[in-house]
């Protein structure tokens, strides 16, 4: 056996290994002020063409709504958030528009295993609630999960959906920096009129 000992670069006091194998940690009054690597906050629409809007018609070729990795950054997206408003909308509608045919695709897309369907068939607001686990329960009876932004106009469902609760990630789904990584959301459906707004955004960090 060789015996090892770990000391402090700046006091060269020995590590101490307590009677049943424990080793002693103190807790910081503040962060980490030297890492070699240190994460930045990060936020992105899901996006098409450059245009953040879903309110696309995907009913012949569905559309995707996507955060793409980039060249030079990893990426970690943890948390997505859904805005659909539509004056009169109920959980049993998209919006207000009746439920989808088709229903979003919400997706997961990397080269080295292909793409991963994590939800498909999101047909009604009720759907995305669903698939958004992390959803503030506001409201209640029919009135459950939504926000009525204008006194009787613009009613809002907010799904959030957090890859940590969802799947267990720390840090969120990774986009490994140049790997051709991608979430999306797919319209398969007409949703060009009817609906007063339709948006996503994603927030995680970056390194």
């Amino acid at each position: 056996m060789i015996e090892t000992i770990v000391v402090d670069s700046f006091t060269k006091k020995p590590l101490k290994i307590n009677g049943e194998g424990e080793i002693s940690v103190t807790m910081h009054t503040h962060p980490p002020l030297r890492e070699e690597v240190e994460s930045f906050p990060y936020s992105s629409w899901f996006e098409y063409a450059g245009s953040n809007d879903l309110r696309v018609d995907g009913s012949a070729t569905p559309v995707c709504f996507s955060i793409d990795a980039v060249y030079d950054r990893d990426i970690f997206i943890k948390t997505v958030s859904i805005r659909i408003s539509d004056a009169g909308a109920t959980l049993g509608e998209f919006g207000n528009l009746a439920a989808l045919a088709n229903g979003i695709a919400f997706s997961y897309y990397t080269p080295d295993i292909g793409e991963i369907v994590i939800q498909d068939e999101i047909k009604t607001n009720l759907d995305f609630i669903r698939v958004g686990i992390n959803t503030p329960a506001t409201g209640g009876g029919t009135d459950a999960f939504k926000a009525d932004l204008t006194g009787g106009g613009a009613d809002t469902y907010l799904p959030v959906i957090d890859f940590t609760t969802t799947f267990g990630y720390q840090w969120g789904v990774h986009l490994s920096k140049g790997s051709g990584s991608k979430i999306c959301f797919y319209v398969n459906d007409d949703l060009s009129a009817g609906i007063d707004t339709f948006n996503i955004k994603g927030f995680g960090v970056q390194i």
